[in-house]
């Protein structure tokens, strides 16, 4: 829980720096956590969703159907080509032997829980040097949103509307905020003085 009149909003990542802290913790041997990041910066799921991937999920060849936790929907995902490489690499060295067992299982043999991802994560904001001041996992998906929207081009606003659906947004507006565009925004009309 958070200190009463603290800001803790989680913020994204750049791209190339969270594909850096992916395949960084792939090189340092913590498969498991890779695995778990890219997932949120590919997927774009909340962290929840992620923590119930099943072997076989991951497995799938370009789709990945699930059913949220928190809204019920189905959303369907397709599996980015190169990602589906990392999975494979991870999968090969992680201990995951069923197709119905869960992925993300710590050392101990018990599921990781959001609280306890938030405390590595804070931990390894300092330990990968990690351009960011408020680091979760939330931060994954926000990644996620952050570059789609940025790798729209001129076609940002359609990018919104599209986003907006996918996150079971309420508005194109709640979608900006979520993204940081409004932050953003303000603080250009600081820069016209």
């Amino acid at each position: 829980m958070s200190v009463k009149g603290s800001y803790t909003t989680a913020e994204p990542l750049e791209w190339n720096e969270a594909i850096s802290f992916m395949n960084r913790l792939y090189d340092d041997g913590n498969f498991t956590i890779s695995l778990l990041v890219g997932c949120g910066i590919f997927f774009g799921l909340r962290i929840s969703d992620v923590l119930r991937l099943r072997k076989k999920d991951l497995e799938a060849d370009e789709t990945l159907i699930l059913f949220e936790k928190k809204t019920g929907k189905r959303r369907i995902i397709k599996i980015n080509p190169s990602f589906k490489q990392h999975i494979n690499k991870c999968l090969a060295k992680m201990n995951v032997r069923h197709d119905d067992d869960l992925v993300f299982i710590s050392k101990w043999g018990k599921p990781y829980t959001t609280n306890r991802l938030n405390v590595m994560f804070k931990s390894f904001k300092y330990k990968y040097r990690l351009n960011i001041t408020h680091f979760s996992t939330h931060t994954l998906r926000k990644t996620f949103a952050t570059r789609i929207y940025k790798m729209a081009g001129n076609r940002q606003e359609e990018m919104l509307v599209r986003l907006s659906s996918m996150f079971s947004h309420g508005s194109v507006a709640t979608t900006r905020r979520y993204i940081g565009l409004t932050d953003k925004v303000m603080m250009d009309t600081y820069d016209m003085l």
